[in-house]
C-alpha cells in the first residue's frame, strides 16, 4: 500500500504522507486500524526512518493518525467510516451514499464552454489584437520601475475603492475634452476592464426580471452579464442608424435599461444616428430606464472626428458610461472606467467595495503618469494613423478580391471591419476552415440572436501592412465567388 519512486523530485516524505493520506480518504485504512511503526515501515519500503518520522508527524498534526499508549500509531477514530471522499469528479454516476453536487442555477443560464478555434487561434484578422510592437513599452516600463521603486507605501497597500485619484482626474480631463462627456473626477470609477464595469452597473441598477434592450447583433459577454443577474435581454435590430429605438418600444417599452455602443456598433460597426440617439434619450426620460453606453473603441475614426459621446447629450443623468484602455494600449493592462451620475456614486462605491475592494494600484499610478505626461495623447494620434492604414489596406484588399462575395460595412472607426456574406452561405464553417489556413475571422451570426446574417468579423489591429493582402487571398480560397455558384 505504501511505496516510494527515489526518481520523483517529490521527497521521500511526501510520498509516504500522500500514500497514507489516500489511502484513509478513500476508506483502505480505517478508523482505529494500527499501522506499522516507523521503524518497521522504514524497513519495508526501503528509506531511512526520517523520512517516516516526518511523514508520520504530518499526519498526526493534520488529524489522520493519532499515537495511543501502549497500543501503537492508529488511524484517527475520529475519521468518519465512510469518508467525504468520493468517486473521481470524472465518474458518471457518484455513489448512492453521497449528496448530488449542486451548482447555483445562474450556471445553467450561461452557454456551455465551447473550444471555438477561431477564439483559440492566434492568426491574421483575430478581434480584439492591438499593435504591440507599436506600444512604447520603454517609456511605460519606465514609469512602471519608477513607481515601483518609490520607498512610499501607497502602491503597495490598499488603493482607493473608487480608483487612484490622479488617474481618476485624468480620465475625467480627457473624456470632456475628447469625448464631451459631461463629468468630474469624482464620478469617474477605474475599473478591472469593460466586463466588470458592466457587471457593477448591472448589479447596482437593476434587478432579477428586468427586461433589458441590447443590440442584436451584439457583444456576447454582455448577454451573458444581463442573464446571470437575472435580467431579460430584449434583442432590437440595428440598422444602418444604429439601434432601431421604434423596433424596441415596440418589443418593451417599459425594459428597465438598454444597452448601446453608439460610436461604432459591434460588431457591424454603424454609428447611431442623431436623431436615434434623441430619440434613446427621450425615451429613457420618460419611462425612467437607464442607458448604458459602452464606448470600446471612440478613439479610432478615421474619415472624420471621433464621434461625441451619447452621454453629453444626457441631461439628465441617465447615462452610465463605460470606457476601456485596451484598445488604446494594451489588453493585458486590465483597466476601464465607468462615468456615474452624482446621486449614483455612493451605491457603486458600496458595490465595488463588496467585489474586490478596488483596482491595484501601481499600473494606475503609471497610467496616470503616462497621460500626464503626455505620451497617452501622442500615442493615440500615432496609432490613428496607423490603424487608418491598415483599414484602408484591408478595405481596399477585400473590395479587389472579394468583391463578388463580400460586402464590407462598418470600415470608418474601430479596430474591425465586418465582411456581409451572402444569404445561403454558412460563415461558421468557413470560420472553422479558416483556422487551417492560419486565420482567424469570427463568424458574424453567432452574434445575432434573431434573424441571423452570414458574414466575418475581421480585426486589422494586430496585423501588418504587408500581411494583409495575402490573408485576403488565403481567405478567398475559402469562399466561393457568384461565377462558381451560378454554375452550381
Amino acid at each position: 500500500m505504501i511505496t516510494v519512486d527515489r526518481k520523483l523530485p517529490r521527497p521521500l516524505h511526501r510520498q509516504v504522507y500522500a500514500a497514507f493520506r489516500a489511502a484513509i480518504v478513500d476508506g483502505r485504512l480505517r478508523p482505529g486500524q494500527r499501522i506499522p511503526s516507523t521503524r518497521l515501515l522504514a524497513s519495508e519500503i526501503g528509506v531511512s526512518r526520517f523520512p517516516v518520522l516526518n511523514a508520520y508527524a504530518q499526519l498526526l498534526a493534520e488529524g489522520y493518525l493519532q499515537s495511543r499508549v501502549g497500543a501503537g500509531t492508529v488511524i484517527s477514530s475520529s475519521l468518519p467510516q465512510q469518508t467525504a471522499a468520493t468517486a473521481p469528479a470524472s465518474a458518471k454516476k457518484p455513489p448512492a451514499s453521497v449528496a448530488p453536487r449542486v451548482v447555483a442555477r445562474r450556471c445553467s443560464i450561461l452557454p456551455p464552454k465551447e473550444q471555438l478555434p477561431w477564439m483559440l487561434h492566434w492568426g491574421s484578422f483575430r478581434v480584439g489584437e492591438v499593435a504591440l510592437d507599436r506600444f512604447p513599452m520603454h517609456i511605460w516600463s519606465a514609469l512602471v520601475a519608477r513607481r515601483a521603486r518609490d520607498r512610499s507605501a501607497a502602491s503597495a497597500h490598499y488603493g482607493e475603492i473608487l480608483g487612484h485619484e490622479a488617474l481618476r482626474e485624468a480620465v475625467a480631463n480627457y473624456l470632456r475634452t475628447a469625448r464631451s462627456v459631461r463629468c468630474e473626477s469624482r464620478q469617474v470609477l477605474i475599473v478591472n476592464g469593460s466586463q466588470q464595469a458592466l457587471e457593477i452597473t448591472v448589479r447596482v441598477l437593476l434587478n432579477p426580471g428586468d427586461r433589458v434592450w441590447i443590440e442584436d447583433p451584439s457583444y456576447r459577454l454582455a448577454w451573458d452579464v444581463f442573464s446571470i443577474n437575472g435580467c431579460q435581454p430584449v434583442p432590437v435590430p440595428v440598422d444602418a442608424e444604429g439601434l432601431d429605438v421604434s423596433a424596441g418600444i415596440a418589443s418593451s417599452r417599459r425594459a428597465r435599461a438598454a444597452f448601446v455602443t453608439p460610436s461604432h456598433q459591434f460588431p457591424l460597426g454603424v454609428t447611431m444616428s442623431a436623431s436615434r440617439r434623441l430619440q434613446l434619450v427621450e425615451w429613457a426620460n420618460k419611462t425612467g430606464a437607464w442607458i448604458i453606453e459602452d464606448d470600446y473603441d471612440s478613439e479610432y475614426r478615421y474619415q472624420s472626428s471621433p464621434i461625441a459621446s451619447l452621454q453629453g447629450l444626457d441631461t439628465n443623468s441617465r447615462v452610465i458610461y463605460i470606457g476601456t484602455f485596451s484598445k488604446v494600449l494594451f489588453p493585458a493592462l486590465r483597466l476601464g472606467y465607468l462615468v456615474v451620475p452624482t446621486d449614483l456614486i455612493d451605491r457603486f462605491f458600496i458595490m465595488r467595495r463588496v467585489m474586490d475592494l478596488g483596482p491595484p494600484t501601481l499600473p494606475q499610478i503609471a497610467l496616470a503618469d503616462f497621460i500626464a505626461e503626455g505620451h497617452f495623447a501622442r500615442h493615440i494620434r500615432r496609432m490613428r494613423s496607423h490603424y487608418g492604414e491598415l483599414r484602408r489596406i484591408l478595405a481596399d484588399s477585400l473590395r479587389k478580391t472579394l468583391a463578388e462575395t463580400l460586402t464590407v460595412v462598418g470600415d470608418e472607426a474601430g479596430l474591425h471591419m465586418t465582411a456581409m456574406l451572402e444569404a445561403g452561405s454558412n460563415d461558421e464553417e468557413a470560420a472553422r476552415r479558416a483556422v487551417e489556413h492560419r486565420l482567424s475571422v469570427w463568424p458574424l451570426s453567432r452574434l445575432y440572436q434573431k434573424n441571423r446574417r452570414q458574414g466575418f468579423i475581421l480585426g486589422f489591429g494586430g496585423t501588418t501592412s504587408e500581411g494583409i493582402p495575402q490573408a485576403v487571398r488565403r481567405l478567398s480560397h475559402l469562399l466561393p465567388t457568384q461565377k462558381s455558384r451560378r454554375s452550381r
